[in-house]
């Protein structure tokens, strides 16, 4: 099995990986589509924010639903081969991790009509100048399945950047 690592958004070079904006309405900030024949494994996610003062907490969601998201588009550079085994399977948007912007990206500039959701680690209220980060214990990992679509969504009262991330195997 070979791990990613999947960032919200395009890969940094000369400089920083860019934060992305909240918002008061819930947004998708990253989006993980699997490709067609596959199941993802989430063996960790994580958000973190830029907030310099302390205040309301913002509500952050990782949930799986069969609605894409408009996003802005990953392509293989953005993810990571995290492991040996995901540098010897080569590109995994051929065939493991769906990309485009109905498929896998990052920032939703929409976020589709959806009717229903499998949560899939509970929700959390994460203040704005905090981070969260959860690795699963072995064998209880949560899964997107074949089709599906992984999200990490947020709302927060008042804008702040964050960034955040899943680790997924194949």
């Amino acid at each position: 099995m070979a791990l990613y690592l999947i960032p919200n958004g395009a890969m940094q070079t000369t400089a920083a990986l860019v934060a992305v904006a909240t918002g008061t309405a819930i947004k998708t900030m990253l989006q993980v589509k699997t490709g067609a024949t596959t199941i993802l494994k989430i063996v960790e996610w994580g958000i973190s924010f830029d907030g310099s003062a302390a205040a309301t907490p913002g509500k952050v969601e990782l949930i799986e639903t069969d609605v894409a998201a408009t996003v802005t588009a990953s392509v293989a550079n953005d993810i990571t081969k995290y492991d040996a085994a995901a540098l010897l399977q080569g590109d995994p948007t051929t065939a493991l991790i769906a990309v485009g912007t109905s498929s896998t990206g990052y920032t939703a500039s929409a976020e589709g009509t959806i009717t229903a959701v499998r949560n899939l680690d509970p929700p959390q209220f994460i203040a704005p100048t905090n981070q969260f980060v959860k690795q699963f214990p072995l064998g209880r990992e949560p899964v997107i399945n074949n089709g599906k679509f992984g999200r990490i969504r947020v709302t927060f009262g008042t804008t702040v950047n964050a960034y955040c991330w899943m680790v997924v195997e194949v």
